[in-house]
């Protein structure tokens, strides 16, 4: 059978709703396996309802595990905004409309309308633009906006809006802009009296924003309600009552974000939560949410170790530093030496049914390995060169990622095609995808039965050396249990 470009794009057209269709199933199935809540259907259609059912494929394949909480804070039926911290540039956006249980409708500041690629997907997603001074745009077109906003908003309908204003790398919450406070009391004075908008603020945590394969959770919290007051002639509430709410949001959203004053307290929290939870069976298995919280309490005992003994947390910095070199050495982490995963019929049982699985999965595994490996590695620095800081990386990396694998698959198919024809290019078309998936999920995998396995060669080998790591996380973890308050989920 003779193969030309026209065939490749019938192809491609047809095939790439298949590998779709296998991603999500995949992604389901996974998600079924690891027992996530699933997030409610929205009331979307068509290219906004495509576009949500994308932006989730991409994150679940970007992120080893996106959960969502709070899901019961959200009104069903009212008029909605939802106030997200922006810590990760366009994958925040990106989270809120992949696993907001309604239809979202955001504001995007009028500069990203001007790029006809991002153009086109803000028109596919209804983005409404917001007019700034700081971009040398006519901020009198932003009574339009509001008029778009307060219409959406007495219909029902949701949208989102980032009150920092910008993305950022800070470790805390930048001072908000009072748009979403003019907005929702505005929109409330115009709309029923009986459903004012309630401001929803949405907490985006990331494990590790700029890396694979890391985890991601959104945050829903108490919504507050917008109050009824008058109006000015130019349709402005008072502007005490914008203050009011802006305060009450800032509040708000600050309880379902992790805030510090400096990097390092965050990095600091999220070494000693590892080894912490690592002491306990459950620890391994703990959900976002939960993993979360604990390290809200820990960097509340972190500030006041900081105020009242320096000296205690400097001693407990050096405790956890010496513990991490020594599992360096080893090649352990935290997680590897938790209890339940050095346990000898445990790993013999995962040993075995990850041989089966090896078998199985082992040529799609290479295959998928080969093919993707130049693209996997181009990524990477290509993101690094254009991004202009950490808070931008991992959309540079998405984006890169958006056009090398799939030119890879389409090189693949092509080649294929002129070897052997339209038929087997079609194969290639829907393999060249799946052997990367399964690749990806054989060597996490395979990372964690070596894990175990180092693990449990160093208890044999060497007890001692192992029951001293034992006996130093003990004394690390009663050190935190003595800085404070225990945190939630822990157990002695």
């Amino acid at each position: 059978m003779s193969f030309d470009v026209i065939s490749a794009v019938k192809v491609g057209n047809v095939v790439w709703l298949q590998v779709v269709v296998f991603a999500q199933s995949a992604t389901a199935i996974s998600d079924h396996i690891r027992g996530a809540v699933p997030v409610p259907r929205r009331n979307t259609s068509g290219a906004m309802s495509r576009l949500h059912r994308l932006a989730g494929l991409v994150l679940r394949i970007f992120f080893r595990r996106v959960s969502v909480a709070g899901l019961e804070n959200i009104p069903r039926g009212a008029p909605v905004i939802f106030a997200p911290n922006h810590p990760n540039s366009l994958v925040d956006p990106l989270l809120v409309l992949g696993f907001a249980p309604r239809g979202v409708t955001f504001l995007a500041k009028e500069p990203l309308f001007r790029t006809p690629v991002v153009r086109q997907l803000l028109r596919w997603v209804g983005a409404i633009p917001v007019f700034r001074k700081q971009d040398n745009a006519d901020t009198s077109r932003n009574r339009e906006t509001f008029a778009r906003v307060h219409r959406l908003l007495a219909d029902g309908g949701a949208i989102a809006l980032f009150p920092e204003g910008t993305s950022h790398n800070d470790p805390h919450l930048r001072p908000f802009k009072t748009g979403a406070a003019r907005m929702a009391l505005g929109a409330t004075a115009m709309g029923p009296a009986d459903r004012p908008v309630q401001i929803v603020p949405t907490g985006l945590y990331y494990t590790a924003k700029t890396t694979f394969r890391s985890s991601a959770l959104v945050y829903f919290g108490t919504p507050i309600v917008a109050g009824a007051v008058p109006l000015d002639s130019d349709g402005e509430p008072p502007v005490g009552s914008v203050r009011e709410l802006t305060a009450r949001l800032t509040a708000s959203l600050a309880e379902v974000t992790l805030q510090a004053d400096q990097h390092e307290a965050l990095a600091l929290v999220t070494r000693a939560e590892r080894i912490f939870s690592s002491a306990d069976p459950a620890g391994p298995h703990l959900e976002l949410v939960d993993q979360f919280e604990m390290r809200r309490r820990l960097l509340a005992g972190y500030a006041v170790l900081r105020q009242r003994a320096p000296e205690r947390l400097a001693e407990l910095q050096g405790m956890i530093a010496r513990y991490e070199a020594k599992l360096a050495v080893a090649g352990l982490s935290p997680e590897s030496v938790a209890p339940g995963r050095i346990d000898g019929g445990r790993l013999f049982r995962y040993a075995v049914s990850t041989l089966a699985v090896v078998t199985v999965m082992l040529p799609l595994a290479i295959a998928g390995i080969v093919i993707h490996f130049p693209a996997y590695r181009l990524v990477g620095p290509l993101a690094s060169r254009f991004a202009r800081g950490r808070d931008v990386i991992a959309t540079a990396k998405i984006l890169a990622a958006c056009a090398a694998f799939p030119m890879t698959w389409i090189a693949v198919s092509l080649l294929v095609g002129l070897a052997f024809g339209a038929g087997w290019a079609m194969v290639a078309m829907v393999m060249t995808p799946l052997s990367g998936y399964i690749a990806l999920i054989f060597m996490e995998r395979l990372d964690r039965m070596i894990g175990a396995s180092r693990a449990l060669a160093l208890l044999l080998l060497r007890p001692i050396a192992f029951q001293r790591l034992v006996a130093e996380r003990r004394r690390i973890r009663e050190a935190i249990l003595q800085a404070g308050e225990e945190p939630t989920g822990a157990r002695r």
